[in-house]
């Protein structure tokens, strides 16, 4: 099969032959039938009627070759959202010997090799939470077996120890699942305000302000990334945190506060990564992946979330779609 670029040229080629030859045309039955005194009326008239019926031509001609190219090109385009959404055994059809075909080839490949090391990441990481969980499980037991014989302040230590590994378990698997395509039965109508209220009870010092908005999305999700903003702010700020949930157009803003000196300029993008730690904190509280887990939930449900500076204090705001839930 013709390389893509020579079809191209092919056809160009063969529309300049085609005008041409209708100009050659023209001239011809020009000065054999028509009288010289209309022959500048029939010029022109002729010209435009050629010209015209040539550009058809040229159209109806090469609309088939177009159309061809443009239809493998769509489902390499369709095959490209769907692997972007999550669905990692999408493929194309490879037609012809071209540079479509070749695209679609090496699409299929990295398709393939994703799809492959994404089961190998999920299978890594179930394998590793069952091994991780079966001793920790041990731990608590034995701890709770000689809490009579250990000192009271050893003993809440381990148990805050092995608290803060079985979240880090949890976080790790929960951010291993939102890798994987969204399960559409938990999406159902959530009003964020009595959402974010439920959680807020949870903290002495949260206050929630705002406007009932109810948008499409999975309730486990939404709620973990309320408790994670609340969290981070008991652990790395100071009270009161401020809740808000407010309507701007076709979106859910949700914004949280708290008193604390904030997170530095140079830093608020820096605070989504997995683990990432401020320069100023000793490394003793969390695990660094509240956050990532934030901005990987509110992305889930086809919105964003990031960390401004309001009159010297940041805040961490979420904006929600409220058109349509998780991707």
């Amino acid at each position: 099969m013709l390389r893509l670029y020579l079809r191209f040229y092919l056809a160009l080629l063969a529309s300049l032959l085609l005008f041409v030859l209708g100009m050659l045309t023209l001239y011809h039955f020009k000065g054999t039938y028509w009288p010289a005194s209309l022959g500048l009326i029939h010029t022109r008239m002729s010209a435009h009627i050629v010209i015209t019926t040539l550009a058809l031509l040229i159209g109806i001609g090469a609309f088939p070759i177009v159309r061809q190219i443009s239809k493998r090109l769509e489902r390499l385009q369709r095959g490209v959202e769907a692997l972007g959404a999550g669905n990692f055994t999408a493929r194309i059809s490879v037609e012809g010997r071209d540079e479509v075909a070749q695209l679609a080839r090496a699409f299929n490949d990295a398709a393939g090799r994703i799809e492959e090391l994404l089961g190998a990441h999920k299978a890594l990481l179930a394998n590793a939470s069952h091994e991780l969980r079966t001793p920790l499980t041990r731990i608590r037991l034995a701890v709770e077996l000689m809490k009579d014989r250990v000192d009271p302040r050893h003993k809440e230590g381990l148990e805050q120890d092995i608290a803060e590994l079985d979240r880090l378990v949890d976080e790790i698997l929960l951010a291993s699942r939102l890798d994987a395509v969204t399960d559409t039965r938990r999406i159902e109508d959530i009003d964020l305000l009595a959402l974010a209220a439920e959680e807020c009870t949870r903290y002495d010092e949260a206050h929630l302000e705002g406007s009932s908005v109810t948008i499409r999305g999975d309730s486990r999700l939404l709620r973990r990334l309320l408790r994670n903003l609340l969290e981070n702010a008991r652990r790395h700020g100071s009270p009161p945190t401020e809740v808000r949930i407010a309507r701007e157009a076709a979106s859910a803003v949700i914004t949280v506060r708290d008193g604390g000196p904030g997170v530095p300029e140079s830093e608020l993008e820096s605070v989504f990564r997995p683990f990432y730690r401020p320069r100023d904190t000793d490394g003793s509280s969390g695990a660094g992946l509240g956050l990532a887990l934030v901005r990987q939930i509110a992305r889930r449900h086809g919105g964003e979330a990031r960390c401004t500076l309001e009159n010297g204090r940041s805040a961490f705001v979420i904006v929600l779609p409220t058109d349509h839930g998780p991707r």
